[in-house]
């Protein structure tokens, strides 16, 4: 009788749940690790990201997402860039020593 073979690791997470988590990761600019649990923990999502990113399988799939919204009018390209400066006083950041008054 042959002995068993070894286990090679558990069942994979549910792809949409992984997927969701990539998704919710790289909308909200966040680390893997503050990924909420729902999801499953970060480092599988991260490990995923990592093993599909060099065959640039998100950038083909934001693309033809993209082209689907575009095609149904569902995007507007409007983009605005804000450059307003506030200049404080040095004293203003309190520094050491500044006077109040």
């Amino acid at each position: 009788m042959e002995p068993p073979l070894p286990r090679q690791g558990d069942r994979w997470r549910d792809h949409q749940q992984v997927i969701n988590g990539i998704c919710w990761v790289k909308r909200m600019g966040s680390p893997w690790a503050h990924m909420p649990a729902r999801y499953g923990p970060g480092s599988i999502a991260h490990d995923r990201f990592r093993r599909s990113s060099p065959d640039s399988a998100w950038a083909r799939l934001k693309a033809a997402v993209v082209a689907l919204a575009e095609a149904d009018g569902e995007v507007v390209w409007y983009a605005q860039a804000d450059s307003t400066i506030v200049r404080a006083h040095q004293y203003a950041a309190g520094r050491k020593g500044a006077q109040r008054g």
